[in-house]
C-alpha cells in the first residue's frame, strides 16, 4: 500500500474518532499515531489531509448534501461520511491529484472500512460532485 493510500485511510479513522470524541488534546492525537504506528511521511501526508477537512468540514457538507437527493449527511454512516468528506476536500483543495484517483482511493477506503454497499455509494457521490467541481479535463 503507497504512503498515500495509507495516509487517506488514517485520516478517515482520525476523523471518525474525532467525530465520536469531538476536540481532541494533543496528548490523545499523539495517541491515536502511537496506536497507528505510521510511517512519517504517512503521518504527514494524513494530518495535512486531517487539518484541511476539519478547517472546511462546513463548505464540504454543502457540496455533499445536494448529492444525497433529500437525505441528511448526518444520517449517513460515520465511515461514509468521513471518506467523502476526505474525498471532496482533495477534489476541491488538491488538483494535482486526479479526480478519477480520488474517487477510486474513496472507493478502496470505503469498501475496507465501510459497510457493504459503501464502495457503490461513495462511487455514485463522488462522481457527480467531482463533475461540479473539477473541469472535465481532470476527471
Amino acid at each position: 500500500m503507497g504512503k498515500r493510500r495509507e495516509g487517506r485511510e488514517a485520516a478517515v479513522q482520525f476523523l471518525f474518532a474525532h467525530e465520536l470524541h469531538g476536540e481532541h488534546t494533543a496528548e490523545e492525537q499523539e495517541a491515536f499515531w502511537t496506536i497507528h504506528n505510521a510511517k512519517t511521511s504517512v503521518r504527514t501526508y494524513a494530518e495535512t489531509l486531517i487539518q484541511g477537512v476539519l478547517a472546511d468540514i462546513p463548505a464540504i457538507d454543502a457540496l455533499i448534501e445536494p448529492v444525497l437527493e433529500n437525505f441528511r449527511i448526518q444520517r449517513l454512516a460515520a465511515v461514509d461520511r468521513n471518506v467523502l468528506r476526505l474525498a471532496v476536500y482533495e477534489l476541491v483543495h488538491v488538483p494535482d491529484v486526479p479526480a478519477a484517483v480520488v474517487i477510486n482511493e474513496a472507493i478502496e477506503i470505503a469498501k475496507a472500512l465501510g459497510a457493504g454497499e459503501s464502495g457503490s455509494f461513495v462511487n455514485g457521490i463522488l462522481h457527480k460532485i467531482a463533475q461540479k467541481v473539477r473541469s472535465k479535463s481532470n476527471t
